[in-house]
């Protein structure tokens, strides 16, 4: 992979000591963090005057009066209607919002993608984003979209936000930066990053290129999963997620700033960088997580649990027990149930399920669903392991074994996935797929006591 330069540099808040400089513990906490010293406002949220000529302003992510409101104070240099003029309306056909349904498009069966392939053109974070699936409506705030990235370039003197969604982003190759206005955001493959509705951000390249998935999330935003009988501990740990420090530019140059609001993208031209927030304190902040952290739970004497018991993060949708998304992690693990059949068994669901592989093999299935390669299965049709998962599983030595070597990933919801053109006539379709379980055999026997 080629290294990129930063094109800009951002003056960062002092790190925090340890490992994991740069960034602040904790997942929903309230933060603050300072780039220069009594830039944030002690006692109270908005003086009469700031210090350093500072402009106070509040990013909210909830209504006022939602439980918890979740909310962030900005101390910037310019308040944000400086970084906002007149709107063009531009296009990105690659990137699609629901409702999307392409008439010409069928999206009932099962699908598998290998890797959308680099192809040598020169993308960014906004025209390398290319939309496989779309579910629910992005005008009234349910339902979710996913997406490929291809990036090979940095954006440069151009900003970005969405009015629609928060974006959970997965690494697959490559390294990318996210410089958003609360401060410097590093990902890299088995991390993950949450950019929250509304904050602003530009993405560079670190080693390129960069490809990886996106879940966009128009609902209410991702949360840790309540843990029931499971109790305190294990799965993903709160103190295992990263805020940024505060990180700010002052920069006088001609800047575009892209937004996307109800599905479609408009453009503003500004004369400065809008990454100005030189303090800031709240519970509203973009974070990543290291998927290495997660501690998955099983069941340790018989039979395979739901998929649900590998949920990191979920987004509730008002429904009890129903969630508009949930980001669940298959990565290495030890399986020693006894007389069980331990690959994820098959299955019809209501819920739709979109997979991709990050590294390694996955268990159910060893062929074909290779890394950078996603999967589809739709509400409510049939899915499970292939001939040889299968035979593999029912005939091998059931002594504990370590599966090793995997880490993929699902986005699950309560929605039916419809597939773009893009997914269904440009990306890498392995037209195949379906016949993956086209030589499992019949095995009744109806002799009594016959297994």
């Amino acid at each position: 992979m080629n290294k990129a330069a930063d094109p800009h540099e951002m003056i960062q808040a002092p790190s925090l000591a340890g490992p994991h400089e740069g960034y602040m513990p904790g997942f929903g906490n309230d933060f603050e963090s300072e780039v220069l010293p009594g830039a944030m406002p002690q006692g109270m949220n908005s003086p009469q005057k700031c210090n350093y000529g500072l402009y106070g302003e509040q990013l909210s992510g909830t209504a006022f009066t939602a439980d918890p409101p979740e909310r962030t104070w900005c101390y910037r240099i310019r308040p944000s209607v400086k970084h906002s003029h007149r709107y063009s309306k531009i296009d990105l056909p690659y990137w699609k919002s629901a409702p999307h349904v392409d008439p010409d498009v069928a999206s009932l069966g099962q699908y598998r993608w290998d890797p959308v392939p680099h192809d040598g053109q020169s993308l960014t974070w906004l025209t390398g984003m290319k939309t496989m699936t779309t579910a629910g409506d992005v005008n009234t705030q349910v339902g979710m979209a996913s997406h490929v990235y291809l990036v090979t370039e940095s954006m440069v003197d151009s900003y970005f936000f969405s009015a629609d969604s928060e974006l959970l982003v997965v690494p697959q190759e490559g390294r990318l930066r996210f410089a958003t206005e609360l401060g410097i955001i590093d990902l890299e493959p088995q991390e993950i990053a949450i950019i929250p509705r509304g904050l602003v951000y530009r993405v560079e390249v670190l080693e390129g290129p960069a490809r990886g998935f996106v879940c966009e999330n128009y609902g209410q935003k991702f949360e840790l999963p309540g843990r029931g009988p499971i109790g305190a501990n294990c799965m993903a740990n709160p103190r295992d997620f990263k805020a940024p420090v505060a990180a700010y530019e002052d920069r006088e140059v001609a800047s575009t700033l892209t937004v996307k609001w109800c599905g479609q993208f408009h453009e503003t031209k500004i004369g400065q960088s809008p990454l100005d927030v030189v303090a800031w304190h709240g519970n509203y902040a973009p974070y990543k997580y290291d998927l290495k952290t997660y501690c998955p739970v099983g069941a340790i004497l018989f039979d395979h649990p739901d998929p649900s018991i590998f949920t990191v993060l979920t987004a509730p949708s008002g429904v009890p027990g129903t969630a508009n998304i949930d980001f669940v992690l298959f990565r290495d693990r030890w399986m020693v149930a006894e007389n069980t059949f331990r690959p994820p068994w098959y299955h019809k669901n209501i819920m739709s399920e979109l997979m991709g592989n990050i590294y390694g093999q996955y268990d159910a299935k060893p062929k074909g669903f290779v890394p950078g390669g996603m999967s589809l299965h739709n509400m409510m049709i049939p899915h499970g392991p292939d001939k040889n998962a299968f035979e593999g599983a029912s005939n091998s030595n059931l002594g504990p074994e370590k599966l090793e070597n995997t880490m993929s990933f699902m986005f699950e919801t309560r929605f039916p996935q419809h597939l773009t053109s893009f997914a269904a006539k440009e990306a890498p379709l392995q037209d195949d797929y379906i016949d993956c379980w086209s030589d499992i055999e019949k095995k009744f026997d109806g002799t009594p006591g016959m297994k």
